[in-house]
């Protein structure tokens, strides 16, 4: 039975005879079959090498890594290896196999002399299994068969898939809040004091909103504008930031618990990852010696500066797309089309959210070659420190890709853009962006709503569409059979042909394969927890998007990929570092954007202050009356600057805009001074009080549970116990 199984398949071009490919390539083959691997050939149009590894590199490999506890003496008990840590030792050993001209495989790769290499999806009951079971459509609300994957993919897709479970399943609790939040938005919120006001001002006449031919404009007109920003900008979801910073913490606090519990069933708790790659070095060449810890600080510094200057490019970027607002929004309100000129900024800030996803996607291929080449500079020492220092490097340049737009409307618009008379320009020419007299925080939620929607939508639709036509592809551009000579029919019969030809055809599979999917899901997270102030509804969508997610990512590694090689490991890695780091932005994300992009400090201010309830001791009435006549100060007509040309002047010669000045030196009110205090005392509590919440929960569920303590204090006991046996009846002999 095993003289049928292949450990890996390497792929090669029929060379010429005596060229210099077939001769690496002869050289590479005869490197392994010194080292004791049998290698089969199969010529089609590609030459397929199957190669198998001897049994006793498996033995060599239980006998350097036996568990301790067991205490295995006999260095001839071996047990049956799992396939797949056979595959993981056989990856290991073709990747780390040296000719005597000092190339490995992937300098090979790189000169066409292989094509591929890959391990098989065999036929066994495991992956018939996870095929009807796992990776199909019907069950996207059923539970994931983890062990079946673990034993199929290995132990770090199956992390994957557990972390990414339990993220969905938690995220089932955010988003019932969220759109709890939402919904009492539309139904309490939507008609507010404030919302009344603005609908009912047709007599308060607001400045121009651009330079030539804007007109002015009454505020009663940006009813529905109004109604829509206080559905999301009220009090409930300051609670709800307050709530999605506390579950950013118990969530991993909760997945800490779930993956202890996990890796104890796999015996993996206590595993050393350093262990495992150097006994496998020493399989692979007993002369080997392991690679010392190097730390330069020269190199250090050149790659800070890189990074700060590919940050810096990034959020050049983002200054690109506050441009394109600009411009777009002068040229939408000098367009003919009614609709365009009344809808202007709506209009430009849509059609930026979508430039900024296209962005998004380009520079994501530009953030990986880039973080590459740094990682490259950098000669990690291990594999898996190279998988580190890479997705530190790649997240943190997806983060400024994804959120420098996103902070720009949140933190800068309408805070930078001065006041009429005095307009802050780019190039002197063009004004910057004022936000609605209502709040940033709608020029927020669009901005959100548009690339979560086009992200989880376009975004998966590829993901699936492209493997899926693309192996619909290979499958028909199979060659046909040949018609069959005399004595060629038992060549074409042969049992791996088929196996390995289909499984040739399946799309590739790299080191990014499962990093792409982790990348995706860590920045969706970003996305969920770090401005959810402002878009109550995106754990919803995230919730919905993970639902097919996970039988997304099934479907690829079942069905349209080839098999992904298996990768030990205890926990998902830095990646965990990364979700601590989310979470304390989170808090002060969401700090901000209710301090500063909302109205809820303005508001309370007004509402304890200002307001009627505190002048004039009346009860029935609302205390935000007034709210927006307070919140909006007079500009006088003839101080526009004389370049500008806007419409027909309103009787009475003023105008008015968003801003706490004053009317004869446009200087800062009294009322500016108590907000900003006002604010910046708020975010200094929130932000306090959500660590401090953070730190309580972090502390109140612990990160190991004591039934995985007690299993392992058990063992311990257990086997000094049997020590002692051991060494007793010696010693009574002596």
């Amino acid at each position: 039975q095993d003289e049928d199984k292949w450990d890996f398949v390497l792929v090669s071009d029929i060379h010429e005879v005596g060229s210099e490919k077939e001769t690496k390539r002869k050289k590479f083959l005869d490197e392994l079959s010194k080292k004791g691997f049998t290698i089969k050939k199969i010529e089609d149009k590609k030459l397929f090498y199957g190669v198998r590894a001897p049994k006793q590199i498996f033995r060599k490999y239980q006998w350097l890594l036996r568990n301790p506890d067991s205490r295995l003496q006999n260095p001839d008990a071996h047990y049956e290896i799992p396939v797949t840590t056979r595959i993981r030792i056989v990856n290991f050993i073709l990747q780390n196999t040296v000719t005597s001209d000092l190339e490995k495989l992937h300098h090979l790769m790189k000169k066409k002399v292989f094509e591929a290499a890959f391990p098989l999806h065999e036929k066994e009951e495991v992956r018939e299994f996870l095929k009807e079971r796992w990776a199909r459509w019907r069950d996207i609300f059923c539970q994931q068969p983890i062990e079946k994957i673990r034993c199929y993919f290995g132990e770090k897709v199956a992390l994957y898939f557990a972390w990414l479970g339990w993220y969905t399943y938690l995220l089932g609790i955010a988003a019932v809040a969220g759109l709890v939040v939402f919904v009492a938005g539309i139904t309490v919120f939507s008609s507010s004091q404030v919302s009344k006001e603005i609908c009912e001002a047709s007599n308060t006449v607001m400045c121009p909103l651009c330079d030539q031919k804007c007109p002015f404009w009454l505020l009663s007109d940006t009813c529905t504008y109004a109604k829509v920003t206080h559905m999301i900008d009220n009090e409930g979801t300051v609670l709800f930031a307050m709530f999605m910073a506390i579950w950013a913490t118990v969530f991993l606090e909760l997945w800490k618990r779930q993956r202890a519990t996990v890796v104890t069933n796999w015996d993996l708790y206590r595993w050393d990852e350093e262990e495992e790659e150097l006994a496998m070095e020493l399989i692979n060449n007993l002369q080997h010696e392991p690679r010392q810890y190097q730390h330069s600080y020269f190199r250090s510094t050149i790659i800070l500066l890189l990074v700060l200057l590919m940050i810096v490019v990034l959020i050049g970027i983002a200054h690109a797309l506050v441009i394109y607002r600009v411009i777009a929004t002068a040229l939408f309100t000098q367009s003919d089309s009614e609709f365009l000129r009344e809808q202007a900024n709506t209009m430009a800030v849509m059609t930026g959210a979508v430039l900024h996803y296209i962005t998004i996607v380009i520079m994501t291929k530009v953030n990986r070659h880039v973080a590459l080449y740094l990682c490259e500079l950098e000669k990690p020492r291990t594999f898996s420190q190279h998988e580190n220092n890479f997705t530190v490097k790649i997240f943190t340049f997806q983060f400024f890709t994804n959120f420098s737009s996103l902070i720009y409307i949140a933190f800068f618009l309408g805070r930078i853009n001065g006041h009429p008379g005095n307009y802050v320009r780019i190039a002197g020419k063009w004004r910057l962006e004022e936000c609605h007299p209502s709040g940033c925080i709608t020029d927020l939620f669009i901005q959100m709503a548009i690339i979560m929607i086009l992200k989880q939508t376009i975004s998966n639709v590829m993901e699936y569409l492209v493997p899926w036509v693309a192996h619909k592809l290979r499958k028909r551009q199979r060659p046909k059979k040949r018609s069959m000579m005399l004595g060629e029919e038992e060549e074409a019969e042969d049992p791996c042909k088929r196996q390995w030809l289909s499984n040739y055809q399946l799309g590739e599979v790299n080191f990014f394969s499962l990093f792409d999917e982790f990348l995706e899901m860590v920045i969706q997270y970003s996305f969920t927890t770090i401005f959810v102030a402002a878009f109550p509804l995106a754990p919803l969508l995230a919730f919905f998007n993970n639902l097919f997610e996970i039988r997304l990512d099934a479907i690829k590694m079942m069905r349209l990929r080839r098999r992904i090689v298996p990768r030990k490991a205890n926990d998902i890695g830095i990646w965990l570092q990364v979700l601590e780091a989310i979470g304390i932005l989170a808090v002060i994300g969401n700090g901000l954007v209710i301090a500063i992009t909302s109205d809820f400090i303005p508001m309370q201010v007004y509402k304890y202050t200002y307001s009627p309830c505190m002048t004039e001791n009346s009860t029935g009435v609302d205390c935000s009356t007034g709210y927006i006549n307070h919140s909006l100060s007079v500009f006088r007509v003839q101080d526009f600057e004389p370049y500008t040309q806007p419409g027909l002047a309103p009787t009475g010669l003023c105008c008015r805009y968003r801003d706490y000045r004053n009317a004869d030196d446009y200087s800062y009110t009294v009322q500016f001074w108590h907000i900003f205090a006002a604010r910046l005392a708020f975010l200094i509590l929130f932000e306090h009080v959500a660590l401090c919440v953070k730190l309580i929960a972090a502390w109140y569920v612990p990160d190991v549970p004591k039934s995985v303590k007690n299993r392992f204090r058990e063992r311990k006991h257990s086997n000094l116990r049997k020590e002692l046996r051991w060494v007793m009846p010696r010693r009574c002999q002596g």
